[in-house]
């Protein structure tokens, strides 16, 4: 399986199907994604524009309820889900989990905005969405996990280090930092922090001038 990783929090995973995670700023028209998976509406996270240039014919998308009326404005091979529910979706196999924030209201927990633990390749891969670290996340079974760490609409790099160390994953790769808000730097700040038994990858890097 291969794994990229493009501005923000949208990531592509190219197996025996084509997945996606929270398509963003995505200008070419790939239009080779079998499922797109949407953890909730702010603009960086449901792009109606990259949704459309990533979505084929019979593209299934998954997102949470608080979208179902714009998303059947682009097609209805959709699958609503809401947290703490475990789906199935074809052969996909997966469970949503709560992503909100604890301090602040730019994440509602009454949204339902979501995180995503799918199973592929005999893997768990979570990818969190855009939270803090709340108790129901406290104890993911995960193998690889995508975890933000720009801070201000989701936890900090620090917040984000403590917590993957406790979760201990075989790999973790930072997302959510590098353009809205976070310094590029912050990858290298989180990786000092990290148990040397986890792998780190980095996708997310300064572009060449």
């Amino acid at each position: 399986m291969n794994i990229q990783v493009f501005t923000q929090s949208a990531i592509k995973l190219t197996g025996e199907k084509i997945i996606y995670f929270d398509p963003y700023q995505i200008s070419n028209p790939y239009h080779d994604a079998d499922y797109i998976f949407i953890t909730h509406d702010h603009y960086d996270h449901y792009d109606e524009k990259s949704i459309k240039n990533v979505m084929k014919e019979n593209t299934k998308i998954i997102v949470p309820i608080i979208l179902e009326e714009q998303i059947k404005k682009i097609t209805d091979n959709i699958l609503l889900v809401k947290p703490e529910q475990e789906y199935k979706i074809d052969d996909i196999t997966f469970k949503t989990l709560p992503a909100y924030n604890l301090y602040t209201t730019y994440h509602l927990k009454a949204n339902g905005y979501v995180g995503y633990n799918i199973f592929l390749n005999n893997k768990w891969l979570y990818i969190m969405g855009d939270t803090d670290v709340v108790e129901e996340i406290a104890k993911v079974k995960t193998d690889i996990c995508f975890v933000p760490i720009g801070g201000t609409f989701t936890m900090d790099y620090e917040q984000a280090a403590h917590y993957i160390n406790s979760l201990n994953p075989q790999k973790v790769i930072p997302i959510h930092y590098g353009s809205i808000v976070g310094d590029i730097n912050l990858k290298d700040k989180f990786k000092e922090l990290i148990n040397d038994n986890i792998e780190v990858d980095i996708y997310i890097k300064e572009e060449e001038k």
